[in-house]
C-alpha cells in the first residue's frame, strides 16, 4: 500500500510514503513541523480555512511565517509570491492548499511550484481534497511533501493521514519535529526498522484503506476518479444554474470537489428549512463558512455518480416549490 501511493503523483522511486495515525490535519501538522526546521521560515498561501489552520499550526509550533492571504474566492497572486520570495531570503519553504474546500477553489499548483523551484525554496502541499482526483505530477511540480488522508477522494474512512515525501528531503529532517507523535522522520525510521507503527495504529481504518485503494485503482486511478467527480460537478452546476442558483466561483477556478452557491435573496428562501427538507429526503449539504458571501456548499466526491447529482437536483426543485420560491433568477 505504502509503496504504490507515490504512483498517484508520479513519484515512485523519488518519494516515500509515511503514514500518520489521525485525521488529515495530523498529517498536515506532521508535514509542517517536520519539514520546516526551527530556524526556517515558511511562506503560507492562505485563501480559506485550511490555510488559516496551517498558520495556526506554525504559530503554535514556534515556526517563523510570512502570510500571503487572498479572499476565499481568489487564488494566490503569483506576482506577489514572486516579490516576497525575492525580497525575503530567510524563507525556506512555501505551503499551499491544492483545493481549498472552504470555497472549492482550485489553486494554481503548477505555477506556484514553478516559482518555488525558480527561487530555490521547498514546496509543501496540503492535498487533502485533491489527492487521487486532481492531477499532480512530481516530475513537473517539484515538492518536498504532499499531505493527504484515507478519506476524501480515496473514499476510505477517516482516521489515517499520510505524507508523500521526497526521500532526500525527509532524510534531512531529523531533529526538526516539535512533537514526539507527529515526527515524520522518526515514524519513517521506525517503520523501516521494525515494520511497525511506533504507537497504536487504527487497524480497522487501515483495512478499510486497503479496500478503498483497491477500488480506486480498479476505477482507473486518478484519471478515472477525476472523470467521475468532474461529471458529478458539471451535472450539479448545470442543474443548479438551471434552477437559478449562482456559483461563487467562475468555472476556471472551480475544482470538481465541492461547489459553493450564493444564498438566494428571495425572502421565502429560509436556509434552515431548505437544509432540513433536503435532509429528510436523504441529502445533507454543507452550510457556508465564507466571509466573502452568504452561501452553502454541495459536495461532488465520495461514492457518488451523476444519478446521485440528478437526485439532489430533483429534491432541491421539490423543496423550492414547497417553500414557495417561484424563481431564483429574479432574486439572484
Amino acid at each position: 500500500m505504502l509503496e504504490r501511493l507515490p504512483d498517484v503523483v508520479n513519484a515512485r522511486g523519488t518519494h516515500v510514503t509515511v503514514p500518520m495515525q489521525g485525521s488529515g490535519t495530523f498529517a498536515v501538522e506532521a508535514m509542517l513541523t517536520t519539514f520546516v526546521p526551527r530556524t526556517g521560515k515558511v511562506l503560507l498561501l492562505v485563501n480559506g480555512a485550511y490555510g488559516q489552520r496551517a498558520k495556526r499550526i506554525c504559530l503554535v509550533a514556534g515556526r517563523r511565517i510570512e502570510v500571503h492571504e487572498t479572499a476565499e474566492d481568489t487564488p494566490p497572486d503569483l506576482a506577489e509570491i514572486e516579490r516576497v520570495l525575492k525580497a525575503d531570503p530567510a524563507i525556506t519553504h512555501v505551503f499551499t492548499v491544492h483545493c481549498e474546500t472552504t470555497s472549492g477553489i482550485l489553486n494554481p499548483i503548477a505555477e506556484i511550484g514553478a516559482l518555488v523551484e525558480r527561487y530555490g525554496r521547498r514546496l509543501l502541499i496540503d492535498a487533502m481534497s485533491a489527492f487521487g482526483a486532481l492531477p499532480l505530477d512530481a516530475t513537473k511540480t517539484k515538492f518536498d511533501a504532499v499531505a493527504a488522508s484515507s478519506n476524501k477522494c480515496i473514499e476510505g474512512v477517516p482516521g489515517l493521514g499520510f505524507v508523500i515525501c521526497r526521500e532526500p528531503a525527509l532524510a534531512e529532517t531529523q531533529g526538526n519535529a516539535t512533537t514526539l507523535v507527529l515526527d515524520l522522520y522518526d515514524q519513517w525510521q521506525g517503520l523501516a526498522k521494525t515494520g511497525q507503527y511506533r504507537f497504536t495504529p487504527p487497524i480497522h481504518v487501515i483495512v478499510s484503506f486497503h479496500q478503498a485503494l483497491a477500488e480506486f485503482w480498479a476505477e482507473g486511478g486518478q484519471p478515472g476518479r477525476g472523470r467521475r467527480y468532474a461529471e458529478n460537478c458539471q451535472v450539479l452546476i448545470d442543474g443548479m444554474r438551471e434552477l437559478g442558483f449562482r456559483t461563487l466561483l467562475p468555472d476556471r477556478l472551480q475544482a470538481p470537489i465541492i461547489v459553493t452557491f450564493h444564498m438566494p435573496k428571495d425572502a421565502k428562501f429560509v436556509f434552515q428549512s431548505f437544509y432540513d427538507s433536503l435532509k429528510e429526503r436523504g441529502y445533507v449539504i454543507y452550510p457556508g463558512k465564507l466571509t466573502v458571501a452568504d452561501s452553502f456548499r454541495i459536495g461532488c466526491i465520495g461514492r457518488l455518480n451523476a444519478d446521485h447529482m440528478r437526485g439532489v437536483l430533483a429534491a432541491i426543485a421539490q423543496v423550492l416549490s414547497e417553500l414557495g420560491v417561484k424563481s431564483l433568477r429574479s432574486a439572484a
